[in-house]
């Protein structure tokens, strides 16, 4: 047994010998563990909860004893946020701005583009008065160059350890949580700046991008044939280095710049041979940058997936790249052979770096220091001169927490010793709030002990658990200080709770006799009348039933004080447990019926001998009592044969209509519009819904009630003209619409209430023979209501959300019939009449509401109509998925290229290798929305996938990159 139950069972020993009126103060002391010894520090490792006088492991240990200063406050030491002597400064990581990061130092550490962006015109004299800047006012930059200006004084001259780039990110409009491109950045972003700069007057300051980042290739061919070589100059920012099967950075470069065979059909056509000949090409670099820029191409794409993925392949560089190999200088032959380059101070060997930036070596002594102009260094200035506050304030701070743990740990150390009651006075505290007050990271609250209360306002001898025994001199300090209540003393002890508990306890052992006992009596046969009626459910868990009755007290009292330290129950928790205990039954009510009386049903109760029952009183003094003489239900009697009579009425009623129209029941020999029956001149017309409705009644009458009228208002509209022609009623519509013979329809007009008749009559019109024949309507169709369903139908088509389409991918134009991954499922093995599709709230259908038997005939509006419609036509459209068609949800607003993405996901096809159809229509247009293209709900897609011509799949060291990616879409980068 678990040690708090041993001292549970223990604290309540005594109540199995002892009466309830016998409770003495030493029983009641008993109960509440008084009698416990208190534990040893270092010999009890943890609180012993069980104990009240156990005061270890409480939160004392980071008390007691020597304290080092630092402990007493959660506050870094502000100048671990100062910049260091001939250190650089950093930049806060905002998410997933590290790349941002990453070129923003590179770009400052090239003097020669900060001090192009110094000289760059700014707004910020507009927040200057006087010789200085305002101080009322935040300055904030306007545009991208000011941006980086105040980046790049902040980055020289900042007293920080790292600034916030959060301006700069947020003026480019780029996503802090997504991971984007370096590369792609870098591209972007170097333009955008040269094209912002291109405004500028200042030569040097306009020409700057070029000046440091621009070099210059040329793409050379040479005709094998006459010797011809034909240049195409182009200048480059960076050199795009394939990686893939190299390891060493020079055989990436060289494998740019090597020849390129141009034969068989790919021949170059020779301007000085005037033909197609066998010819050589190859890149030529003629200038390099003083800042160049070399992208490792460690992202492919991977046609299979439509992903990219990264390549990890190591990749060896050294410090010093020599490029005299690769470069035609003027004047001079290009070298055929390239050297190994040489190694400088060290060489370096990485699988993650994409990018490496190499600066020129020069002769001349460079220019190491870049004066920051006079209105950012005041910027600056004011910068530092915060920072200087805020450390300041974080000092002030941490000597006010170093103050307030020290007298802390003076309290702790005096009151902790004197926390022990012993012999002496004592009272109870609650083991939460100690806790909390020797936690140094949270403020003391006053004290709180109405958790522990009972319905009596003493202490709940179950809540001993969580309290504590402590001395009256260190509870008398607790509360002069911290205040709180109510004081739990030696009074707050509850004889009344403790001598319950003792009734209970006496009880429960009872309980167990008696269980045994009961069980004995059910196995005798009852004779004569002395029995009684008892639920089966109430015997199969009485003694459960007991307990449960015998704890109701103390359950309530846990319930009625629910506080502990300012926190209290749940009000949605504690209605909702109460609402399912009120809807418990009691002991003997599961054969109540709902008069009150003796249920009907003999099968949920049984007979027991007056013996038994006289025990199960004992313990149910208020459950209800059926002697065996005693009747049942006389309501409940009338109902039943009344519902049985119900039951044979509906019975006859179906049986008569089923006898009366057995074609129609059946489904047999219908007549059809596009192939006019030549025996009559005259068809009916009745509702789709009201036949299956009435098909359902008559075959389970017994769950359904009888269908009292045809409901053919439903087929009208607010004027009372037709909403169907007859052309729409032999194709699209012939599915809300059901034909009824001539002698069908006497027979409806006698069974059913008629609203309206709609009928369709063949005429035969003119003298020529044969002559043309006419079908007209009665009603006569009215055309603008017919138009506005129109219409609403197009709308609905055009705008549904949400709704399943079906792709099912073919090869060689025949149906891929295959086990597919899990998938949406829409389609059910339960037939549709077993399936009762709840119309929306509020909404009723008056001619199928059997109260009504009247024939005053129903308003509806368009959008009723439409909605009776959908209701209609739910199951008769509704496709059925086959294996290995798989279903998607879409919207009509979203586009093809979205599509092909879910697609791309269920099929694992590349979008640019699927083909797309529907109904025979290529669908190529990935900007159009499936709306406009045609694609409906429950609409099946035809996908032909292309066969990939790369295989990627084997690739070694390649992990890939799971999401399509967006790139810098919708940000400031692509705004020039």
């Amino acid at each position: 047994m678990a040690p708090r139950l041993q001292l549970e069972k223990a604290a309540w020993r005594w109540a199995e010998t002892v009466r309830p009126e016998e409770v003495s103060q030493e029983h009641i002391e008993t109960a509440y563990r008084i009698w416990l010894e208190p534990c040893i520090r270092g010999v009890c490792r943890r609180n012993c909860k069980g104990n009240p006088n156990c005061l270890v492991g409480i939160g004392e240990h980071i008390w007691l004893g020597e304290i080092d200063e630092n402990s007493f406050h959660n506050i870094d030491d502000p100048n671990c946020e100062r910049r260091k002597k001939n250190s650089f400064v950093g930049l806060t990581n905002l998410g997933a701005t590290c790349y941002v990061n990453t070129f923003l130092q590179v770009w400052f550490l090239n003097l020669e583009l900060r001090q192009a962006l110094y000289l760059c015109p700014s707004t910020c004299s507009d927040y200057r008065l006087g010789d200085g800047i305002q101080k009322e006012k935040d300055y904030e930059p306007q545009t991208i160059c000011e941006h980086l200006q105040y980046l790049f004084a902040l980055l020289q001259n900042s007293n920080r350890r790292y600034i916030d780039p959060s301006g700069f990110v947020k003026a480019l409009g780029l996503d802090t949580g997504q991971q984007q491109d370096a590369q792609e950045f870098s591209k972007l972003f170097m333009s955008l700046l040269e094209d912002t700069l291109s405004k500028q007057k200042n030569p040097d300051v306009r020409n700057i991008v070029q000046q440091q980042f621009c070099g210059e290739y040329a793409y050379v061919t040479v005709c094998n044939q006459c010797g011809r070589e034909s240049k195409l100059l182009s200048k480059f920012y960076e050199l795009e280095l394939n990686i893939q099967g190299h390891k060493q950075l020079t055989d990436c470069i060289s494998e740019f710049l090597k020849e390129e065979k141009l034969e068989g059909d790919n021949r170059y056509f020779c301007e000085n041979c005037q033909s197609k000949q066998n010819a050589t090409r190859k890149i030529r670099l003629l200038s390099l940058p003083c800042t160049l820029n070399l992208q490792l191409m460690r992202f492919v794409f991977d046609r299979q997936t439509g992903h990219k993925k990264k390549l990890n392949t190591y990749i060896g560089f050294s410090e010093i790249l020599d490029m005299e190999p690769y470069v035609e200088h003027k004047a001079e032959p290009s070298k055929s052979q390239t050297r190994k380059p040489k190694c400088g101070k060290g060489t370096h060997c990485s699988r993650n770096a994409y990018m490496l930036v190499y600066r020129l070596q020069t002769q001349e002594k460079p220019n190491t220091t870049v004066q920051v102009p006079a209105f950012l260094q005041e910027l600056v200035d004011r910068d530092n001169s915060k920072f200087e506050e805020w450390c300041i304030e974080m000092a002030e701070m941490r000597k006010q927490s170093v103050d307030k743990g020290k007298a802390k740990h003076e309290e702790v150390k005096e009151l902790y010793q004197r926390l022990p009651a012993g012999a002496e006075p004592y009272e109870f505290v609650s083991l939460e709030w100690l806790q909390k007050w020797l936690d140094e990271s949270t403020p003391t609250k006053p004290i709180d002990n109405h958790a522990c209360l009972c319905s009596h306002d003493k202490l709940h001898p179950d809540k001993i658990s969580i309290m504590k025994r402590i001395s009256e001199y260190a509870a008398d300090i607790f509360y002069s200080r911290y205040g709180g209540g109510p004081r739990l003393t030696v009074k707050a002890l509850c004889k009344e709770c403790v001598v319950e508990r003792c009734r209970v306890l006496r009880l429960k052992n009872q309980l167990n006799e008696d269980y045994k006992t009961v069980n004995n009596l059910l196995k005798v046969a009852v004779k004569g009348n002395d029995g009684f009626w008892v639920g089966k459910s109430s015997l199969r868990s009485w003694r459960q039933l007991a307990l449960e009755q015998l704890d109701e007290q103390d359950g309530d009292a846990e319930q009625s004080n629910g506080k502990m330290n300012g926190s209290t129950l749940n009000k949605d928790e504690s209605k909702e447990e109460r609402k399912e205990e009120e809807e418990e039954l009691n002991f003997n009510e599961d054969i109540l019926c709902p008069h009150g009386e003796l249920c009907i049903s003999e099968n949920e109760r049984r007979l027991v001998s007056k013996e038994a029952w006289s025990k199960l009183q004992q313990y149910f003094p208020k459950a209800p009592e059926f002697p065996s003489y005693k009747e049942c239900c006389s309501q409940c009697k009338i109902l039943e044969r009344e519902g049985e009579e119900n039951e044979a009425l509906h019975k006859m009623i179906a049986n008569e209509q089923k006898t009366s129209l057995p074609n129609l029941f059946q489904d047999k020999n219908r007549p059809c519009l596009s192939n006019w029956p030549e025996d009559t001149d005259v068809l009916y017309i009745v509702s789709q819904f009201f036949v299956e409705e009435w098909r359902k009644f008559v075959r389970k009458p017994a769950r359904c009630s009888p269908v009292s009228s045809v409901g053919n208002s439903a087929l009208l509209c607010p004027h009372g003209g037709l909403m169907f022609t007859f052309a729409s009623m032999t194709k699209e519509d012939s599915k809300l619409i059901a034909l009824i013979w001539p002698s069908e329809w006497q027979m409806i007009q006698k069974l059913f209430v008629v609203d309206h008749v709609i009928k369709i009559t063949r005429i035969e019109v003119g003298d020529v023979n044969p002559s043309e024949t006419q079908y007209i309507s009665e009603p006569k169709l009215c055309p603008e209501c017919r138009e506005g369903l129109l219409c609403q139908q197009q709308r609905d088509l055009r705008e549904y959300t949400q709704a399943t389409i079906y792709v099912h991918k073919v090869v060689d134009n025949k149906k891929v019939m295959k086990d597919s991954a899990p998938e949406l499922n829409v389609s059910s093995s339960e037939t549709e009449e077993d399936k009762e599709e709840a119309k929306p709230d509020g909404e009723k259908d008056p001619d199928f509401n059997q109260s009504n038997g009247g024939t005053k005939r129903q308003k509806i509006s368009h959008q009723n109509y439409i909605a009776y419609q959908k209701q209609v036509i739910r199951r008769s459209m509704r496709h059925r998925k086959v294996r290995g068609e798989k279903a998607l949800l879409v919207s009509a607003n979203q586009t093809l290229k979205e599509l092909k993405i879910q697609i791309m996901h269920a099929f694992s096809v590349a979008p640019f290798d699927q083909n797309l159809s529907i109904d025979g229509k290529i669908l190529s247009d990935d900007c159009a929305t499936l709306g406009t293209l045609g694609v409906i709900p429950e609409s099946v897609i035809l996908l032909k996938a292309d066969e990939p011509i790369a295989d990627y799949a084997a690739m070694d060291d390649v992990m890939q990159v799971c999401m399509p990616e967006e790139g810098f879409k919708g940000t400031g980068l692509l705004g020039h």
